[in-house]
């Protein structure tokens, strides 16, 4: 099977040499992304509840847009400015997850890309 770029006006465009979502052999992987409003460009305004909401949301798009949904995510790798956050990212990213609960991954950096308070990457099954 042949690699397939996914691309969605509803998730933010990369602000780099990188694809929102590359699919093979069944396989969606999704690059990591963080809260910039799809629209506009920018860091949406707020914490890490509104920060994690946005990720969510960009997420779950890309997903759709590459023929899969967040039923069907495998993986997910959480990026923390700090895990004090911990605790409010995780309600809100259980909310967008409902029962569904992949492998996941949190881990604390030094920093995110334009200050952001957290990223998220994942990869699911396509439908």
């Amino acid at each position: 099977m042949k690699l397939r770029t996914v691309t969605t006006s509803t998730a933010p465009q990369p602000v780099g040499p990188y694809s929102q979502a590359i699919e093979d052999n069944g396989l969606l992987f999704c690059s990591g992304q963080v809260p910039l409003d799809p629209e506009t460009g920018k860091m949406v305004e707020g914490g890490i509840v509104e920060q994690t909401d946005r990720v969510m949301r960009s997420l779950s798009n890309i997903l759709v847009a590459g023929g899969s949904n967040i039923g069907n995510v495998l993986k997910t790798t959480v990026y923390l400015s700090d895990l004090a956050n911990f605790q409010a990212m995780n309600e809100v990213y259980a909310k967008h997850l409902g029962n569904h609960k992949p492998a996941r991954t949190t881990i604390q950096v030094a920093a995110l890309p334009l200050g952001a308070l957290v990223e998220i990457d994942a990869i699911a099954r396509v439908d």
